[in-house]
């Protein structure tokens, strides 16, 4: 490979989401702007393509994916034994070995599917590929970047792609980026997208990661604030468990007590720390932002900004 298949977000290709995927490259773009965002790397998008014109099996895999339109589960079970197969180059591994060494994460990494066509204000692609939290270990590393290209293809990704995206479409990215363990996560909308008011902002809450609220075992708080992060609206759910990194790798389920899972996630100062950094964000992008976030230890964390859907 002559042009190296990893990317730092400090560079300025990271910036292009065809090159870093919509994730990679929004992550970049914060990074630039000075946001705190946890440091990482990105595999190039055009890495899979490149993997798979090596293996002589790019025609065979376009030749399956037009049979999405009516037969996503058919597609996808011709396609994923054909990306799990791929045979990694010694270029690639150390390219990739060098960037996670040069991390140096004590509790893991974060390894998340960066799809090209993601995250445009007609379209987003949250979900539909896989993401991997507290990953230990650089073998591991590189068996979930197989399965974020492998999630590209999955039944579901082929169904929302054949409505919303391109079915021919390789560009698959995958992001590598310090695990943090917050005590805190969730996501912020810099319009408020239920009554679709400029003049306010939504922010959910949970105790611990946000994949509690993604595999919908919490229930987040809510808040709804001023663009000058005054608080209009905080409603406070009991939340009966945190989803937190295990020291083994992976996360689990942790019981909060009453106490814990029924107090206020967020103060008035976090929520206008947030909507002050939302602020910022949504100047320099141009339009509304879905914001995920983090505090650990304290400190405010950015994962990820996309355009908030119409």
């Amino acid at each position: 490979m002559s042009v190296s298949p990893v990317l730092g977000f400090e560079d300025k290709d990271c910036e292009n989401p065809d090159e870093a995927g919509g994730k990679g490259a929004g992550l970049a773009k914060m990074t630039r702007l000075g946001m705190p965002v946890p440091p990482g790397f990105v595999v190039r998008a055009s890495v899979l393509a490149g993997l798979l014109d090596a293996a002589g099996a790019r025609e065979r895999v376009l030749s399956y994916l037009e049979g999405a339109d009516d037969g996503a589960a058919e597609s996808s079970r011709a396609v994923l034994p054909i990306v799990q197969e791929l045979r990694l180059p010694a270029d690639f591994t150390s390219a990739v070995v060098a960037a996670f060494d040069n991390l140096s994460s004590p509790v893991g990494v974060a390894v998340r599917s960066s799809a090209c066509a993601e995250d445009s204000e007609a379209a987003s692609f949250a979900g539909q590929q896989e993401t991997f939290l507290n990953v230990r270990g650089k073998e591991e590393v590189l068996t979930r970047i197989k399965d974020c290209w492998a999630s590209f293809f999955s039944e579901r990704a082929l169904f929302y792609r054949s409505r919303k995206g391109n079915l021919s479409d390789l560009g698959m990215a995958v992001v590598v980026q310090r695990q943090l363990a917050p005590d805190r996560s969730g996501v912020m909308f810099t319009i408020d997208p239920v009554r679709r008011r400029r003049d306010q902002m939504m922010i959910e809450a949970v105790w611990g990661l946000g994949e509690a609220v993604v595999s919908g075992s919490a229930t987040p708080d809510h808040y709804v604030v001023s663009r000058e992060g005054v608080v209009k609206k905080a409603q406070v759910s009991v939340q009966e468990v945190a989803v937190r990194a295990d020291a083994s790798g992976g996360v689990r389920q942790y019981t909060l007590t009453a106490e814990e899972g029924g107090a206020r996630v967020l103060s008035d100062a976090d929520l206008a720390e947030l909507a002050k950094i939302g602020r910022q964000l949504e100047t320099h992008f141009g339009h509304p932002l879905d914001v995920e976030w983090a505090y650990e230890g304290g400190t405010l964390y950015l994962l990820q900004s996309r355009p908030v859907t119409a």
